[in-house]
């Protein structure tokens, strides 16, 4: 029983670095002489090339086929999520809470995630093939849709953004390397794949570090005074009820569409999942002039610890369900 609820070793590396930041801030401070956004801004735009390079053509155009499923899953991603928190949008705004709503904002308007997704498809006996697809085209699409999302909700804010120089940044550590890695994969997709370990470790390390810089200057700048203990109380309450309300929303979306027992495992696991990969980089893109980022990011990461606590438990239950079936 202790084994199923073992905590996620990142989880805990996330919680270090934020207490890293608040007890040791020399390296990620504003007069710092170790130049943390020069490589942080190098690590991002080497995850996204690696991604290009370990993105499987052929599992793409296979899982193109399934059409129906895919659109299920990246329309609960890309705008089940966000619907769900726009309404709420007149109720925070010009009030001392809307920062902390358009973090809610930001964190709905997220891609999923890449490997948690796979790997607990794959634990639940689920669609695999069609949990990489998804998966991998989500990160792409969100490229496109996260800032979309975003953009006209910034604009309402206090804080002064140049969105010329998010363009740029968007432009310049994601879109170039990531199109780059895919004009590579031919020559060193084989390299990608059997470094698959090494290259996951270096993108949790970029996060990591993107993780103490941004609450470091959080830190600096006491953006933490005006959140209280109760509140992010109420915000792990609201993310866990925003988990469950979705799980039973692609759950119904399921059964409506006749979707088979993987499908319907597939649809769940990739449309609740939220990537923190995604989310510090773009985070990085929309707000990395500003010190509000550490607030920003807060919803995500309790999202990020739930939905790995929850799902890797119902992935368990279900791939022993299926065992039993085949015994």
């Amino acid at each position: 029983m202790l084994k199923r609820f073992k905590v996620d070793s990142f989880v805990i590396a996330i919680v270090i670095s934020i207490v890293l930041a608040y007890f040791f801030p020399q390296l990620g401070a504003s007069n710092s002489p170790v130049p943390l956004e020069l490589i942080s801004s190098f690590g991002i735009s080497l995850i996204f090339f690696f991604y290009g390079l370990s993105l499987n053509s052929e599992v793409i155009k296979n899982g193109l086929k399934n059409w129906k499923l895919h659109l299920t899953v990246q329309s609960s991603t890309f705008i089940l999520f966000p619907l769900l928190i726009l309404p709420f949008f007149p109720l925070f705004k010009d009030t001392s809470y809307e920062l902390l709503w358009l973090a809610f904002l930001f964190m709905a308007a997220l891609p999923s995630t890449v490997s948690s997704s796979v790997v607990m498809v794959s634990m639940a006996k689920g669609n695999l093939p069609a949990a990489i697809f998804n998966a991998s085209i989500s990160g792409i699409i969100g490229i496109i849709l996260t800032p979309l999302w975003m953009m006209p909700f910034i604009t309402q804010t206090d804080v002064a953004f140049d969105f010329s120089s998010i363009y740029f940044q968007l432009i310049s550590e994601i879109v170039i390397p990531l199109i780059l890695g895919l004009f590579l994969r031919k020559f060193l997709g084989s390299w990608a794949q059997r470094h698959k370990r090494q290259l996951s470790l270096f993108d949790k390390f970029v996060i990591l570090l993107i993780i103490y810089k941004s609450f470091v200057h959080s830190f600096e700048d006491e953006i933490f005074s005006s959140v209280s203990l109760l509140e992010m109380g109420a915000m792990v309450a609201l993310v866990l009820l925003l988990f469950f309300i979705v799980y039973s929303l692609t759950g119904w979306f399921g059964k409506l569409l006749n979707f088979n027992h993987a499908d319907r495992i597939t649809n769940r696991f990739c449309g609740t999942k939220k990537s923190l990969v995604h989310g510090t980089v773009f985070s990085e893109a929309l707000f990395g002039q500003t010190s509000i980022i550490g607030i920003i990011l807060l919803p995500l990461m309790f999202y990020h610890a739930i939905q790995i606590l929850i799902i890797s438990v119902i992935a368990a239950k279900k791939g022993k369900e299926q065992q039993k079936e085949l015994n």
